[in-house]
């Protein structure tokens, strides 16, 4: 009889940097490597606890006299689709969905950098190439798939790309670590369509939550989540359902 034991994570807090979401406030994390053969339970863990993935690193907003960060998550079983669901689905019934391996293509990155530079020009990541883009996707400790979404052609063959996700997962759901689309097909509301892709994926493998990471109070491009009810909320006493 053997028994295992498990490396107890040594956190670590980052210097003050402007936050990307409230303008004024000054932004700090509390992160940990995510390595050895307990990185899989280790992110599980964390993600429990409100911490999110960027390759081998677990973090999470640890910011001075400021909460407005929340982890949130859907609640899969109790997901309906509501009229503005059901029209995004239908926007983009043409599209096909592929899960691969997470491995970087050349179409993969042109695509990101179209979408970086229309819609995040001066956010943190829009100085990222391909060497960044490839670490942030290959250099992973944990399961994980890439989802590439095509439209699909006249003779029944996938076609152009025109969305990608990044997705964990985890013991009880999908963790949607990064996603990026073509952003001049704002009709088709591509975001909105991966989320309730994701949610029905999670359905069908009998899971029971799509983690989406962050909801920021006062923030107009984090503010979408909200509608994605029932959303969970963790707070001081654990995860509990918001208000809608």
């Amino acid at each position: 009889m053997t028994s295992q034991t498990h490396r107890f994570p040594r956190f670590f807090v980052t210097v003050a940097t402007p936050c990307p979401y409230l303008p004024g406030r000054e932004e700090r994390k509390l992160f940990t490597e995510l390595k050895g053969g307990d990185a899989v339970e280790l992110n599980d863990i964390l993600t429990h606890y409100g911490f999110r993935r960027s390759q081998n690193v677990a973090y999470r907003p640890a910011c001075d006299n400021c909460s407005a960060c929340q982890s949130v998550r859907i609640r899969v079983k109790d997901f309906e689709l509501k009229r503005w669901a059901r029209k995004a689905l239908k926007a983009n019934s043409d599209l096909v969905a592929d899960v691969i391996d997470p491995w970087v293509t050349d179409e993969q990155f042109d695509l990101l950098k179209t979408y970086l530079g229309a819609r995040h020009g001066d956010g943190g990541m829009a100085g990222m190439d391909a060497y960044d883009y490839t670490l942030m996707v290959e250099d992973t400790p944990v399961e994980t798939t890439l989802t590439e979404y095509r439209m699909a052609g006249e003779d029944g063959t996938a076609s152009d790309l025109i969305a990608v996700c990044l997705t964990d997962r985890l013991s009880d759901g999908l963790s949607m670590v990064y996603s990026f689309y073509n952003p001049e097909l704002q009709g088709r509301s591509l975001g909105t369509f991966m989320i309730l892709e994701h949610v029905a994926r999670a359905r069908r493998m009998g899971l029971d939550y799509v983690y989406l990471g962050y909801m920021v109070s006062n923030c107009r491009k984090m503010s979408y989540k909200a509608r994605f009810q029932p959303l969970e909320v963790l707070g001081p006493d654990g995860w509990r359902i918001a208000k809608a």
